[in-house]
């Protein structure tokens, strides 16, 4: 299975002092199955958070890209 299979592209949204900017990452595609939510997904899977610093208290919204 190619490397780009196993990985999910999430873009994530954040909130700063009233102003939005947004990331896009890529995460263990296996991760997706254990969390009915994706942006718990981001905040609590230790394979996400051993790729990626999510800064939790500004995260609003994750999105899967397709």
């Amino acid at each position: 299975m190619s490397a780009e299979k196993t990985k999910a592209r999430v873009r994530l949204l954040f909130v700063d002092d009233g102003s939005y900017h947004h990331e896009e990452i890529d995460i263990p595609a296996a991760s997706l199955e254990e969390y009915d939510r994706l942006i718990d997904c981001v905040r609590e899977d230790p394979a996400v958070l051993k790729v990626v610093h999510v800064d939790i208290d500004r995260l609003c919204a994750a999105y899967l890209l397709q």
